[in-house]
């Protein structure tokens, strides 16, 4: 199962993949048409065209097309491994989150091998960088089911303007127009300065919420009863009871606090992708969504 990589514009890369580019070369996109030239592939030629300037000037004229060459999309995952990125494990029955991780960075990285791009990952789980620069064959698989299976939630709580930053002082593999795929529940988000920091860098950077839709983007009535509440940050339960004012507080503070999250992306220009469950055919459907909007805004912006 993969899911179209669509960039939010073209872009300038390594040839050979599936993505379109500003460069001019071998790719299926038509960008112009022109004369023949000495040393032009005779495939490039197109015939109904030459057919229709020779008959119109009298003699053998031969028109090629140049196309815009087929880019290797250069894929980023950054996963967000704080304490708060471990709730709701198996068996309970809400969002698993670590599994939700994993299932997304696993079609991540075959819906980038799909395209014919490279795959880097990174993540602060032990609170200093574990990077692997985007490259392909099977490289990036055997890096994630390795970290997947050893690697703590237990970065600390900045973890993510740390990656951002990391990120940042290796321009020279996560390049301009690269996919940067960033994995948390975003509680609390960054700061917006780092948010307009990134985008002067001009990744087609893309948050991709992780966040449980009852106790997380909402919660629910549980009045009278005894819960053990977790605090995202240290990982601690404790144990408390609730009134029913107490519950639509919290109901409408992680209703607002969601909104508003959202708010930030889209004043951004950023286009997140939302993920409640833990499930291959749901977390699939979020990011085929999330292409076909990309689609739909590229044609009316067309």
């Amino acid at each position: 199962m993969t899911f179209p990589l669509v960039p939010r514009g073209r872009l300038i890369g390594l040839s050979f993949g599936t993505m379109r580019s500003f460069r001019r070369g071998t790719g299926s996109d038509v960008v112009d048409s022109r004369p023949y030239r000495t040393g032009d592939d005779v495939h490039s030629i197109d015939w109904a065209s030459s057919a229709r300037r020779s008959a119109a000037l009298n003699s053998d004229e031969f028109i090629v097309r140049e196309h815009y060459a087929d880019e290797a999309p250069r894929v980023v995952i950054a996963c967000d491994r704080r304490p708060g990125m471990s709730f709701f494990s198996s068996p309970l029955p809400w969002l698993d989150k670590p599994r939700a991780v994993q299932e997304t960075s696993e079609l991540l990285m075959r819906s980038a091998v799909g395209a014919g791009g490279f795959v880097g990952y990174l993540d602060h789980a032990s609170g200093t960088a574990y990077w692997e620069p985007p490259r392909g064959g099977r490289r990036p698989r055997e890096v994630m089911e390795k970290r997947f299976a050893e690697a703590p939630f237990t970065a600390p709580p900045n973890s993510l303007e740390r990656a951002l930053d990391h990120l940042a002082e290796h321009r020279r593999v996560v390049t301009s127009g690269a996919f940067v795929f960033v994995l948390s529940d975003f509680l609390p988000p960054p700061s917006d300065e780092t948010w307009l920091q990134v985008l002067e860098h001009r990744w087609d950077l893309v948050p991709v919420v992780i966040q449980d839709p009852t106790w997380e983007r909402s919660f629910p009535d549980v009045h009278g009863l005894v819960l053990p509440l977790r605090d995202p940050r240290t990982g601690r339960v404790t144990p408390v009871r609730l009134t029913a004012r107490e519950a639509a507080k919290r109901r409408e503070a992680n209703e607002r606090r969601f909104a508003e999250l959202l708010d930030v992306f889209h004043g951004l220009d950023l286009d997140p992708v939302l993920v409640s469950s833990s499930d291959q055919g749901d977390i699939l459907s979020s990011f085929l969504n999330w292409s076909e909007s990309r689609r739909t805004r590229h044609v009316v912006r067309t």
